[in-house]
């Protein structure tokens, strides 16, 4: 895995933890994998990540796409195929395709979008494993803004000085200039809004970027909500760097996934086939 745990990282997801049995071994992200083990890893988090994002609403007729970087060949990438529910998705209709526009595996078509958004954001992120992108209803409409997520929440603050702004809307993605400026704006952090659309976020693992864009949309609602309501109150600088560095770490973000991670592997017999 692309995930490195390490010791202070640790340390905190441990800290995380109340009274456990003498035996209690906390859930990591698996390491030492060979090439042919990580694939299928990495595929069948992509596919689960589907199944969730459907069963939450995040699906917008054709548009959102999630991908997920080959281990063995960075230069190519994992997506849905084209016009798919994500409620149907199983790893056996995973695309891949590479970051020119080669078809290299998979018998439907690439979203243009989702090809000309992902893999100029997998050129500008090599550090990225997944990136995930939809169009979610309070992700619209908080991106429609053109603000940045506030420090109001706990949970806003996994993006407190960790996401960037989109602010150039011109219209469906249809070319590589767009995906390149979504890259830039994106930066190093973990997130973007782009104005006027949705959101993105990208992880060091599949699971991490499906959770990024999860817990990012929920916030989003929190924050149009708090803002109908008043004038919401900010958490303070330091206390929300320590927030994020807690809660917005790789390795949280790979662990918060884990119980949608179960219940869809639970509810969907034919995920992996």
């Amino acid at each position: 895995m692309t995930i490195t745990v390490t010791p202070d990282i640790l340390e905190m997801v441990r800290a995380s933890i109340g009274p456990a049995p003498d035996d209690f071994e906390l859930p990591l992200p698996p390491v030492n994998l060979t090439i042919d083990e990580e694939r299928e890893h990495r595929k069948r988090e992509l596919a689960a990540a589907f199944r969730v994002f459907g069963k939450l609403g995040f699906s917008e007729g054709v548009a959102g796409h999630i991908t997920a970087r080959d281990p063995e060949h960075p230069e190519t990438f994992w997506v849905n195929p084209f016009g798919m529910s994500f409620n149907q998705i199983r790893v056996s209709d995973l695309i891949h395709v590479d970051h020119d526009g080669t078809l290299l595996h998979g018998k439907r078509p690439v979203n243009k979008a989702a090809f000309c958004i992902h893999s100029e954001v997998h050129r500008a992120r090599p550090d990225a494993v997944a990136a995930a992108h939809a169009h979610s209803p309070n992700g619209k409409a908080f991106a429609s803004l053109g603000i940045p997520l506030a420090p109001i929440t706990q949970d806003a603050c996994a993006f407190y000085e960790d996401h960037g702004l989109y602010s150039d809307f011109r219209g469906v993605v249809n070319d590589l200039e767009e995906g390149r400026r979504i890259g830039i704006a994106l930066g190093d952090a973990k997130a973007a809004i782009l104005q006027n659309h949705g959101l993105i976020t990208v992880g060091q693992s599949v699971a991490a970027a499906a959770w990024w864009f999860i817990t990012m949309e929920r916030s989003c609602q929190t924050q149009l909500q708090a803002m109908a309501a008043g004038t919401p109150k900010l958490i303070d600088h330091d206390t929300a760097v320590d927030v994020r560095n807690q809660i917005g770490n790789p390795v949280a973000g790979w662990f918060q996934f884990r119980p949608l991670w179960d219940q869809v592997v639970a509810d969907s017999p034919d995920l992996f086939d």
